[in-house]
């Protein structure tokens, strides 16, 4: 395991790789020519004006400027400055909530890091335990944890009391922070809502599991079902199509024509040579032809594809999946809608908040909802089998972490391990940068499964993404890493000692591994946050796109990419750090300042990223924030709960009925942030829809709301094209007696029956239908 050499060495060599990366940034972002890869926002806003138009033809490229350079560091003022209404305003609530995570983390860990030094640390110096066990690694830092304080003498329950009475602080610290963060983000959240300009999502409804009918077309049936229930407030619908196969053309054709400016481009600065191409995979394999013409007559072909595959879905009325987005004529209609059960079926006409346009998942609406229960089991299995598979790479980098592991494990490796300076690199930076490798490809397949799963907007599939990820870096990150290396590092005790004893080694054990985590806070969150603000790959891809694409101003607009807060996979690393904190920080407190570290260091990282360089894809208006909540409870359940086990092992059993009291109270507390602010997060309060409703129409009387609202939730493929609607539409808006086309006698009623009935009864019985 590492001991203080080996955490220096890992100190200086991060260190020293975040230093890199921040003079590499600081001397990149001066360069005209890199101006649009580091602040790409300010160009989408149209603010910020490119720096290459003018000067020599240097300066167009390299800064000369000598006196930016000696101002390198102003960007980290610069990004603290920004108030934060005027950071909402510009960034939107999801960013700023979520660095406000950071500030979270700073706010818990601060108090609690000057107290745990000031009593704990010279508490735990003092104990000799770890000297008098025979066979067990350890090292000086392992000194300052709670596995040196022995078990027997007075003085020594003494000093176990001191750790639970920190264990309390603790909890009663966090809870209190954790109440007040959610107060403010629930207060910023209401305001955001009142103040937020007017937005389709504002007014529509996403309607799903529409009944078939033998009689009407879904649109019609979807047009009859709200002008009888929501008579008064139902204003227009779009139904949606299933046009994933026209979509997926619609991407290769754009394709294929980049590939046509791109070797057109290359043909016009080299007009005496025709560029060539094959015919295969990628234009590596296949026959070799003339790629202007190849291209050329290749968009000729999918344009012929796409208009036919365009005719079918507009024709077919099985394109047409039982779904619809249904907007109304104020806000409270739609809130009503939205939050109420719509059938004595409650399978049938599920209603939800519609996502706003750019939220949409398009591709999940044709999934049918009866399938979507089987999806998301067999998810659920899949990501059993992905946990499962996945200790392997786990038991692999913690054999890596213990020299004496590696030397039982792998004896071949017993002479390389003898040289100078390896044992410290391989214990004290190889184990966090291996496991960071391994981490890094399963988002991806994470968020493949939640697609798969049906979710129908983005904001959805990163926050479900979110919560897989985090159970899986719970489940292996932490408890695999703490198992395995337990099991590694302890070898020889555990083969050797009675099974009674083994559960004490890893009481013991459990402490000890702080030292893997604090290499690995220092790999992911020191080098790994410093690299996220050098952009690499955008720089390197946005160049190639510059030098080979880009042929007039709007193309270099579309080779910038911004990206945006990957929330699916910060926030699930984000929720490690607090794990650890909490755990450690009454066991090991040495990890504390890694941690504090990192959250200063990533907050300043990300406040500059939000103002300068990302572009949200969406704005939920900090939706995330009950899911944060929840997962830092679940943290500091499992650090109370793993406090309980380690005093076990220090014969501490009378501190169990104290300490059991923890997880009690703060599951109790969850639930009572979860009744008090949670609504708040999950439904528009009438009250509010109906002041902005009152404001809007005060404001704007001669507001054309149905025209606003006409194009918003059309599948983006069908953009500029006229979607024909049918004939009854305008007709049932304005009439209270709903036209039906159904045979159904009790349905179809005569003129002469309705004239013998009150409108009233004629409307009950067909609302009684449905």
């Amino acid at each position: 395991m590492a001991g203080v050499q080996d955490i220096l060495v890992s100190a200086g060599i991060n260190l020293l790789s975040a230093l890199a990366f921040l003079m590499a940034f600081a001397f990149l972002r001066l360069q005209p020519i890199n101006d649009r890869v580091y602040f790409p926002k300010w160009y989408l806003k149209g603010i910020r004006a490119s720096p290459k138009g003018s000067g020599t033809s240097v300066k167009k490229f390299v800064n000369l400027d000598i006196k930016t350079y000696l101002r390198f560091w102003k960007w980290m003022p610069a990004a603290l400055r920004m108030p934060e209404p005027e950071l909402i305003e510009h960034a939107g609530l999801d960013s700023v909530a979520y660095i406000r995570i950071y500030v979270l983390g700073l706010k818990i860990f601060v108090p609690i890091a000057i107290l745990a030094f000031a009593v704990l640390a010279p508490v735990n110096w003092t104990g000799e335990t770890l000297v008098h066990i025979k066979d067990l690694t350890y090292s000086d830092i392992d000194k300052l944890s709670i596995s040196n304080v022995p078990s027997g003498s007075l003085r020594r329950v003494l000093e176990l009391w001191a750790h639970i009475i920190m264990s309390y602080v603790v909890t009663l610290w966090t809870c209190y922070v954790l109440y007040k963060e959610y107060e403010i983000v629930c207060k910023k959240r209401l305001q955001f809502l009142a103040a937020e300009q007017r937005r389709p999502d504002q007014f529509t409804v996403l309607v799903r599991n529409i009944p078939p009918d033998p009689d009407e077309s879904v649109s019609e049936h979807v047009e009859h079902f709200f002008c009888v229930n929501h008579a008064d407030h139902y204003l227009s619908h779009q139904v949606v199509y299933n046009a994933n196969k026209l979509a997926k053309l619609v991407d290769k054709l754009k394709s294929t024509k980049n590939w046509l400016t791109y070797y057109q481009t290359r043909h016009e600065r080299n007009p005496k040579k025709r560029p060539r191409t094959r015919t295969g995979t990628l234009g590596l394999i296949g026959k070799s032809v003339d790629a202007i013409d190849y291209y050329t007559a290749k968009i000729a072909k999918l344009i012929e594809e796409e208009k036919a595959e365009r005719e079918n879905v507009m024709n077919d009325p099985k394109a047409i999946v039982p779904a619809a987005f249904v907007s109304f004529k104020s806000r409270w209609g739609a809130a009503v809608c939205a939050q109420t059960q719509q059938s004595r079926n409650p399978t049938l006409w599920l209603t939800e908040w519609a996502p706003e346009p750019r939220d949409v998942y398009w591709d999940n609406l044709a999934i049918p909802y009866v399938k979507l229960a089987v999806r998301r089991l067999l998810m659920v299995v899949a990501m059993f089998f992905l946990t499962f598979f996945f200790m392997i790479p786990i038991a692999f980098v913690q054999s890596l972490a213990s020299i004496d592991g590696i030397k039982k494990v792998f004896p071949f490796l017993k002479p390389i391990l003898q040289v100078t300076g390896v044992q410290s690199f391989v214990q004290g930076f190889l184990p966090g940068a291996i496991l960071k490798v391994f981490l890094s490809l399963v988002p991806t397949i994470i968020m493949i499964t939640s697609k798969i799963e049906g979710h129908t907007s983005l904001s959805a599939l990163e926050r479900r993404s979110a919560g897989k990820y985090h159970l899986f870096i719970l489940v292996n990150v932490f408890f695999g890493s703490i198992i395995a290396g337990a099991a590694f590092e302890q070898l020889q005790t555990f083969l050797n000692q009675a099974p009674s004893e083994i559960p004490k080694t890893i009481g013991v054990a459990i402490p000890i591994k702080a030292t893997f985590f604090i290499t690995y806070i220092m790999v992911d969150g020191w080098a790994g946050i410093a690299a996220e603000i050098l952009r690499l790959v955008p720089l390197i891809l946005f160049h190639l796109k510059n030098t080979f694409l880009v042929k007039t101003e709007q193309d270099r607009e579309n080779a910038m990419n911004p990206g945006s807060l990957k929330f699916a996979v910060s926030e699930p690393r984000l929720q490690l750090y607090f794990l650890l904190g909490l755990v450690y920080s009454v066991v090991t407190p040495f990890i504390l300042p890694f941690i504090i570290v990192f959250f200063a260091f990533a907050y300043v990282v990300f406040r500059h990223q939000i103002i300068n360089v990302y572009d949200q894809q969406y704005e939920s208006g900090a939706t995330f924030w009950p899911d944060v909540h929840r997962r830092l409870i679940t943290g500091l359940v499992i650090s109370q709960i793993l406090l309980m086990g380690l005093l076990s092992t220090k014969n501490a059993t009378k501190s169990t009925p104290i300490l059991i009291v923890l997880p009690v109270l703060t599951i109790w507390f969850h639930f009572f942030c979860k009744g008090r602010f949670e609504s708040a997060f999950k439904k528009f309060p009438l009250q509010e829809a109906m002041m902005k409703d009152t404001l809007e129409r005060a404001k704007e009387p001669k507001l054309n709301l149905k025209a606003y609202l006409q194009d918003s939730y059309i599948h983006p493929v069908f953009k500029g094209i006229d979607i024909d609607r049918p004939s009854t539409v305008d007709d049932e808006e304005n009439n209270p007696l709903v036209a039906t086309k159904r045979k159904n006698v009790h349905l179809s009623r005569t003129s002469s029956s309705i004239n013998s009935e009150t409108v009233e009864d004629v409307l009950q019985e067909i609302a009684s239908h449905w």
